[in-house]
């Protein structure tokens, strides 16, 4: 019992410990400016000149006229922050994500995927997000009896025996009755214990179950990094392979906990959007720093192709994700804010998402292996990408002219009108 004890003890502790050890952020690099938010960002670079229109509308209102953007349809399904796009700008979002996956993969190399949406909590510790972000995230647990069908046979398999014991037990103790008093007692006495026996091993092994299903307690991925990055968890990666390039259109969930009276208007912070991820998984530093200016060039080139004014930050370090070392993010103009909103944000996380996955790889043949470098970026949010066309693109009638690098996209349209 007292080994038991101690062996119960030292799991919590070491549970407190790992818990301590996931929270502590990484490290960031010498050259990210000191500060405590987005005030502490300094702007790199500016691309495109905001369009002059006169008395621009909210990408909302453009929506709601157009009856293609419908919030409050949205909130008695959902509740709030979510919408409803319906005809030619439901085409047009998914215009933007087929736009989007077509040049990543097409021009700059990327692998497309199609990932589970649905991750283990181990998915999120490897890419940072738990547990210090739990709070953020949209759990969920589920049931499936098909994985532990043995265990649950076994538990079934006691109750069967216990329920046949106290189908004869009457019987039993009838016989023992006549024998005499003394007999009948210990028997019963033996009767009640091997039935407790059964119904105490059909509680530990149905509890047992239960235990291990809890484990599969499934969390909606808030980002395409998380599946696209544990590609490589706990495996060693040959010479030669790297790098290794991931891209994904998938929906993305967030709670948005601490953003309350942000945003509360419009599709600029949803719990549910679509986003075109960008992963890379390279061998080093130099690598890695490489590879972060390539990837924030290919998500640049997206708004570029679609003429939409933007501004590159380098973040500081009070205002980066927690996993990573450096961040460059990418701000859209929006007329109707008269602002750069964030659009993108490209991560360099050195090799602490790594550590946390076990992905390793062998610099030659029969090296010890390292751990990884990974990236992660945006390229792009799909949700804001559209409300910067609709912005952007908006004509004095309320219609919305459609880029031209979407319009084989779009089946030709040119103008998305009531």
């Amino acid at each position: 019992d007292q080994i038991d004890a101690c062996a119960e003890q030292e799991e919590a502790a070491r549970k407190l410990l790992d818990e301590l050890l996931y929270g502590l952020p990484n490290l960031p690099m010498d050259d990210v400016p000191e500060g405590a938010d987005e005030h502490g960002n300094v702007e790199q670079h500016r691309w495109g000149d905001p369009r002059g229109i006169n008395a621009p509308k909210d990408h909302a209102d453009l929506g709601e006229a157009l009856g293609m953007m419908d919030f409050e349809t949205a909130a008695k399904m959902s509740g709030a922050r979510f919408v409803l796009l319906k005809g030619k700008l439901a085409r047009l979002e998914r215009a933007l994500a087929a736009f989007m996956l077509d040049l990543q993969t097409e021009e700059h190399g990327y692998t497309e995927c199609s990932p589970p949406l649905l991750v283990k909590d181990q998915a999120l510790v490897g890419t940072g997000q738990l547990p210090k972000f739990k709070e953020d995230l949209f759990a969920t647990e589920w049931f499936n009896l098909a994985t532990d069908m043995d265990a649950v046979q076994n538990a079934m398999t006691s109750v069967d025996a216990a329920s046949e014991i106290a189908k004869n037990i009457n019987s039993h103790l009838n016989k023992f009755r006549q024998a005499g008093w003394s007999e009948y007692a210990l028997a019963a006495r033996d009767m009640e214990a091997i039935v407790g026996y059964y119904t105490r091993e059909f509680q530990a092994k149905m509890e047992q179950v239960f235990n291990k299903q809890i484990e599969q307690q499934g969390f909606l991925i808030p980002t395409a990094e998380v599946p696209l990055t544990n590609i490589v968890r706990e495996s060693i990666i040959e010479p030669g392979e790297l790098p290794y390039r991931f891209t994904a259109h998938t929906p993305c969930f967030r709670s948005e906990a601490g953003s309350a009276g942000r945003d509360t208007k419009g599709m600029i912070r949803l719990h549910q959007f679509n986003k075109v991820e960008l992963v890379s998984i390279v061998a080093n530093e130099e690598e890695g720093l490489k590879e972060l200016k390539r990837m924030t060039e290919c998500a640049e080139e997206v708004l570029k192709r679609l003429d939409l004014p933007f501004r590159r930050m380098l973040l500081c370090a009070g205002d980066m994700g927690a996993g990573a070392r450096k961040t460059y993010d990418l701000e859209v103009w929006l007329p109707s804010q008269n602002t750069y909103r964030e659009i993108s944000s490209c991560s360099y996380c050195g090799d602490y998402q790594a550590r946390r996955m076990d992905a390793r790889y062998r610099p030659e043949a029969g090296a010890k292996p390292e751990f990884v470098h990974t990236l992660n970026g945006s390229g792009l949010a799909v949700g804001r990408t559209l409300v910067a066309v609709v912005e952007n693109y908006q004509n004095e009638d309320g219609s919305i002219t459609v880029p031209e690098a979407l319009r084989p996209y779009m089946g030709g349209l040119e103008v998305i009108s009531a």
